[in-house]
């Protein structure tokens, strides 16, 4: 059976990198740890209009922690390891490693992190795009 590709209209020009986008996030885990939020902050007169992305990531160290952006994608990865030095007579709280990745959008930026009371918060913009046109010389070949 062949996928149909979604956005097959001769008028969409260019738009495969959307597609490909697309099943990069439909294939993505569903693990859901850690728990996250993003929210939507408002436009200020000297400020663009910022996304917050805020993760749950209680137990973690600031060494423990990784965001990097590479290929149109916001990565943060998680890595404890297991204290060898202690005995534990009941282990409810495990140590674990983790990685959520994000898919940005064209020209968002990471603002930068902040990591507080064991939420990490990572803000983005996008900047304003400057409107130009741009007028087209016809060529008339008789």
């Amino acid at each position: 059976m062949t996928r149909v590709p979604s956005l097959n209209s001769p008028f969409l020009l260019g738009f495969d990198e959307i597609e490909r986008a697309l099943e990069r996030v439909t294939r993505s885990t569903g693990d859901g740890y850690p728990p996250y939020n993003i929210e939507r902050i408002g436009q200020t007169e000297t400020q663009a209009e910022t996304l917050r992305i805020t993760l749950a990531v209680a137990g973690f160290t600031r060494d423990q922690l990784e965001i990097l952006v590479e290929e149109g994608q916001l990565l943060i990865k998680g890595k404890q390891t297991d204290d060898k030095t202690r005995t534990y007579l009941h282990r409810g709280i495990a140590a674990r490693q983790f990685q959520r990745v994000f898919l940005l959008a064209d020209g968002m930026q990471v603002n930068g992190a902040n990591l507080e009371n064991g939420l990490l918060s990572v803000d983005l913009f996008r900047p304003e795009p400057q409107r130009r046109g741009q007028v087209i010389d016809i060529t008339v070949r008789d």
